[in-house]
């Protein structure tokens, strides 16, 4: 026996090849967009992201960036490339693309839809349901849409002229937008006969903090986001010169950065658990770092310090980590002293729950123990079948673009439903694969690989930087380096194909591979074949490319984990056994090739 011959005409097979396309959640085309960045095809490679992504200015400055831990420039050496300021070029420096939108549709099919909430899951839906004829209404309690993009991200990440100019391309599609309309209750909503609704409101509620002093001093101690949204519409201008920050991911980041904007000269973080372990990503850590801000670890709050109604300062208790034989930890006393810090002002920042006071629950929508509702993880339908979910509001806290992706999913369901399909039958996306020659040596795209760590993204200097709330901090990429970093790029998508009938097993490519990642060897199972190729294949995540049908009867391994996607072996090989083919996917979104 032994192990089958790869299938590579099966879709997953190679997109989970291309980590970055396979980590993201919409599965943006990741390669091919940097490929069109590098030779200046700005537009291009924006209208790829938006097919698939929807909010690429948007993203390129705030996503969380699944793809760039999954990157394989970290087999060459320390740092992904910088995928998500790479897309940012590509919004900073394209033409004016609005005449490469979708028309707003001529004849409307008479399906009405509602949306609550005009964030980016509400907004991807009507973004892929508008053009397809059906009439769409987002409701949300602000005058402008966006959702928390609008309201929680400070302008110092994300000026509100991106914000304007990507939610504009979607409501222009004739998407109907009630800004300061809220929603407060789903059955007068259902009362209105929609043909569906969809619940992108988010996850609007910051966790409070209920240990003593907190009525007492509460003139002084905001939730964190509450009080980033009054910063961003204005409401707020100052803090106290001493400040306090309590949590550890990224919104706690962006109060802390926020502060010392708004007159806070002494911010620190206070974190329950260790550096490494905080939620906020490593490069929102650095840029709180940059901007002289300390972390401290290992303290949790304990009480709020007041005198006169007024607050003096914070007690923690000192925590460390242990962790059980199955390696889940838990923070217990160090057994040293209370660590008091002074303080003017408190930003509680440890965590954000959903909230729907506004759906009643005898309007046919069932809800968990936890207060969340019941959503297929396949079709994002609530036990009512007109009713959708998607985003935080679905599952819980994540981030833009995993709303994004779910936003995609519910429009595909709410097409389908109405077109009376089974939406549990989901579309398989389109793939193509194409040859990349363009003579005997040489390819259509570039190949050498060599050392070149990755390029720091220009900063505004400190001092300009802090003394406003709305100067954008990073300066993106400009053209000269958006080039060189997009160079860094391995072209995963150019995946190596092989043909056994044309072998001659003369191992000229095992001879030439860079990484040894080609065996000629026989078949085994696979536990025991990855043990003795010729460098062990031990990554069980990434497949072995197998091919049979060689004269000797032996087979060819390829450790597709390792491969670096140079070409060298298709180049080497004397009669054309191997060859470099461009993989391109692309998910496939509601309308007629969904149905």
């Amino acid at each position: 026996m032994g192990m089958k011959p790869t299938d590579i005409s099966a879709p997953d097979y190679f997109h989970k090849v291309v980590d970055c396309q396979w980590a993201c959640p919409a599965h943006t085309p990741v390669p091919e967009y940097i490929r069109l960045i590098a030779a200046g095809r700005y537009s291009d490679a924006y209208m790829i992201n938006w097919k698939s992504n929807v909010f690429p200015g948007i993203l390129g400055r705030t996503c969380d960036r699944p793809c760039e831990p999954a990157c394989r420039r970290v087999r060459v050496e320390e740092e992904p490339v910088a995928i998500c300021r790479l897309k940012r070029v590509a919004a900073d420096y394209k033409d004016d693309v609005k005449s490469r939108m979708p028309q707003p549709a001529v004849a409307k099919n008479g399906k009405r839809i509602a949306l609550v909430g005009a964030g980016p899951a509400s907004l991807t839906v009507a973004r892929d349901l508008a053009p397809l004829g059906y009439t769409c209404t987002v409701f949300d309690g602000d005058k402008r849409a966006g959702g928390m993009m609008r309201t929680q991200i400070p302008k110092f990440r994300l000026p509100d002229s991106v914000i304007d100019e990507e939610t504009n391309y979607i409501l222009d599609l004739g998407v109907e937008f009630r800004g300061g309309t809220r929603i407060d209750s789903m059955k007068a909503l259902l009362a209105e006969n929609y043909d569906a609704i969809v619940v992108g409101s988010g996850a609007p509620r910051g966790r409070d903090l209920d240990i003593p002093g907190r009525k007492e001093a509460a003139a002084n101690i905001h939730i964190g986001i509450d009080w980033l949204s009054s910063v961003s519409f204005d409401h707020i201008h100052t803090i106290g010169k001493r400040v306090i920050v309590l949590g550890g991911g990224n919104t706690a980041m962006d109060c802390c950065r926020s502060a010392r904007r708004l007159g806070g000269e002494d911010v620190k973080v206070v974190v329950r658990s260790g550096f490494d372990e905080m939620k906020a990503s490593p490069w929102e850590k650095e840029d709180a770092a940059r901007e002289g801000i300390p972390i401290h670890n290992f303290l949790v709050p304990k009480e709020f310090l007041h005198a006169n109604g007024k607050l003096t300062g914070v007690t923690f208790e000192k925590v460390k980590a242990e962790y059980d034989a199955k390696g889940r930890r838990k923070l217990v006393p160090a057994g040293e002293p209370d660590v008091t810090f002074e303080c003017d002002d408190v930003l509680v920042a440890v965590g954000q729950e959903n909230a729907f006071p506004w759906i009643e629950r005898d309007s046919g929508i069932a809800f968990d123990e936890w207060g969340m509702p019941v959503v297929d993880k396949v079709t994002f339908q609530s036990s009512n079948p007109k009713v959708f979910f998607g985003g935080d509001a679905a599952f819980g806290p994540k981030n833009i673009i995993w709303a994004v992706a779910h936003g995609h999913e519910v429009a595909v369901s709410i097409d389908k439903m109405l077109s009376g399909e089974d939406i549990a039958q989901r579309p398989l996306p389109a793939v193509t694969v194409v040859n990349q020659k363009m003579g005997i040596h040489e390819w259509s795209y570039k190949n050498e690989i060599m050392n070149d760590e990755r390029y720091a993204v220009p900063h505004r200097d400190n001092a300009t930087a802090l003394s406003s709330i709305k100067a954008e901090v990073e300066l993106g990429f400009d053209a000269k380096l958006a080039l060189a970093e997009a160079g860094r790029c391995l072209n995963c998508d150019v995946e190596t194909v092989f043909s056994a009938p044309l072998c001659i097993e003369c191992d000229a490519c095992v001879d030439i591979c860079p990484m040894d990642c080609i065996t000629f060897t026989s078949n085994g199972e696979e536990d025991e074949l990855r043990e003795r190729l010729r460098a062990p294949a031990l990554n069980h995540h990434q497949a072995i490319y197998v091919a049979d049908g060689l004269k000797t009867g032996r087979i060819m391994a390829k450790d597709e984990d390792v491969c670096l996607h140079c070409g060298l072996c298709a180049e080497r090989c004397p009669t054309g056994a191997w060859d470099m083919n461009k993989f391109y996917l692309e998910m496939t979104h509601a309308g007629p090739a969904c149905r």
